[in-house]
């Protein structure tokens, strides 16, 4: 989404750098490019002049003019800006002291509250909750079907009496569902609430209903990240109508400019506290700004990598994997069956084009991450899957038979399965060069490249001469010996046992004359 707004910035910021101090005009410059880049990212206005201004005044600051590299310190104070106007630190959610704690959903029509409803309530289940999903949205055809659908999907309970499609009394199915939590010892409840395509006195007047039915310990407004500055202005109506505690953004993921995430906080004065990014279940996350900050300035977000990979990763599984790859054999241990383990396991934290995304400066090769086929992985597993046992175990002994084998198996091209093999013993060379803490391989003698400081080189042996004897009687007499023996074989024959040189009859064999040509 801030993909556009991203290109601007490190372009802007690209015509800063090699300069040892920063004029008037350069930060003036700087300024102007910034707010066009806001702009064009559909920021709102205020937004725009309250961060261009903060922006000018520390760039004109001590903090600047006193920096070894000016550069840096101008992008760390737009750095610092975003995380402010994105609502500065996280915020999380408020937990009632008595369960069950009760969080209300509120929107227009085609936000995704429903969906978002399942994300949210898959999201506390795995962090121990047990929540229950309420079916509040009697109006819109269907509404109470898809809430069951999400819910059964995301493996939470959900609370539907009414049909819905016009039947049935909002108000009332909130207040039933909260004994029925309690009944049911859920310590969460999810109310879904119906949403209009505009705003009108009829959606704040039932919205209102249910919160007082209720008394809601969050109310979360739904905002489809995609519809720009009326985002802002149907937030400031809801705020003004209902209240809210907090924003989630749905469709994050979208092609959108994005300037509705970064003024919706600002404006409303409450902080994003969600952010769906994705239509799978799993695709949602607690919006931090300082890392979304991170990502507009292509800097990463190795922290969200992180969490991710520790939600997906056993440390079991990880340990395991590390002992095979520093082992006495030389990672030998580590089979194609460990190979396809781990790759499922990265599959599983999501599309390989979003966690390549979060590692800094992964924006100036965006249009390869964007071409990034996430069905090799498939065709991968495809391969090693129509191995036998001992093959996965023992690669080497994938002859041609066997690899035109595996290709028909697995619909491929007999290259492909070969590359595959040649792949990952490199990938196993690779790796178990780096669990040894040997660094990258193929550069010697660097730290971290594979040398490393700990490591000799080789020494060449050279061939050593037969040692003489110290003792002046005792070599005397070995190289009279010597003289012997030298003068016995050249009366037998010359080296290897041929005649002398002086026996002008000698000829080669007739062998060796057919050889010599």
């Amino acid at each position: 989404m801030f993909d556009t707004l991203s290109d601007r910035l490190s372009a802007t910021f690209k015509n800063l750098r090699g300069k040892g101090r920063l004029s008037e005009a350069d930060i003036d410059a700087t300024a102007r490019e910034i707010r066009i880049a806001l702009l064009e990212a559909d920021v709102a206005l205020p937004v725009v002049r309250a961060f261009i201004a903060n922006v000018k005044e520390r760039a004109r600051g001590s903090e600047v003019s006193q920096a070894l590299n000016p550069a840096q310190q101008v992008v760390k104070i737009v750095n610092e800006e975003l995380v402010s106007i994105l609502g500065g630190e996280t915020r999380r959610l408020r937990f009632a002291k008595t369960a069950p704690t009760v969080i209300m959903l509120a929107g227009l029509q085609g936000a995704g509250k429903t969906t978002l409803a399942g994300k949210l309530g898959l999201w506390l289940k795995s962090q121990g909750h047990s929540p229950l999903l309420v079916a509040c949205d009697l109006q819109r055809p269907n509404a109470v079907n898809q809430l069951s659908v999400v819910a059964e999907r995301a493996g939470v309970a959900v609370y539907a009496p009414e049909p819905g499609n016009g039947v049935g009394d909002p108000v009332q199915v909130a207040k039933d569902s909260i004994e029925f939590a309690k009944a049911k010892v859920h310590d969460i409840v999810i109310v879904d609430t119906a949403g209009r395509l505009g705003i009108d006195q009829e959606l704040m007047r039932q919205a209102a209903d249910i919160r007082d039915a209720v008394s809601p310990d969050e109310i979360l407004f739904v905002v489809d990240a995609m519809i720009g500055q009326d985002a802002v202005n149907t937030a400031e109506a809801f705020r003004d109508g209902v209240g809210f505690d907090g924003v989630v953004l749905s469709k994050l993921d979208g092609d959108a400019r994005g300037g509705a995430a970064l003024s919706i906080a600002h404006v409303t004065g409450k902080q994003v506290m969600f952010a769906s990014n994705g239509e799978k279940l799993e695709d949602f996350d607690a919006f931090h700004p300082d890392r979304m900050a991170s990502r507009i300035l292509d800097m990463g977000d190795l922290l969200t990598l992180i969490e991710q990979a520790e939600k997906t990763f056993s440390q079991e599984e990880a340990a395991k994997m590390a002992s095979k790859l520093q082992s006495s054999k030389g990672g030998k241990d580590f089979t194609l069956d460990d190979f396809l383990a781990q790759m499922e396991q990265v599959r599983k934290m999501g599309s390989i084009s979003k966690l390549l995304g979060m590692l800094p400066g992964m924006g100036q090769i965006k249009d390869q991450i964007n071409n990034i086929d996430e069905r090799d992985i498939d065709r991968t597993a495809a391969i090693i899957k129509s191995m036998t046992p001992k093959e996965r175990a023992e690669p080497t002994i994938i002859n041609g038979s066997r690899r035109a084998r595996i290709a028909k198996g697995s619909g491929v091209e007999v290259s492909a399965v070969k590359s595959l093999v040649e792949r990952f013993f490199e990938a196993r060379k690779m790796m178990s060069k780096m669990a040894q803490g040997g660094g990258m391989p193929g550069m010697p003698g660097m730290p971290g490249m594979g040398g490393g400081p700990g490591r000799q080189k080789k020494q060449i042996k050279q061939a050593k001469g037969k040692r003489k004897s110290g003792n002046p009687m005792k070599r005397k007499a070995e190289e009279a010996a010597a003289a012997e023996r030298r003068e016995q074989a050249a009366a037998q024959g010359g080296a290897f046992g041929l005649p002398a040189q002086e026996d002008k009859n000698f000829e080669l064999p007739d062998e060796f004359k057919k050889f010599m040509g």
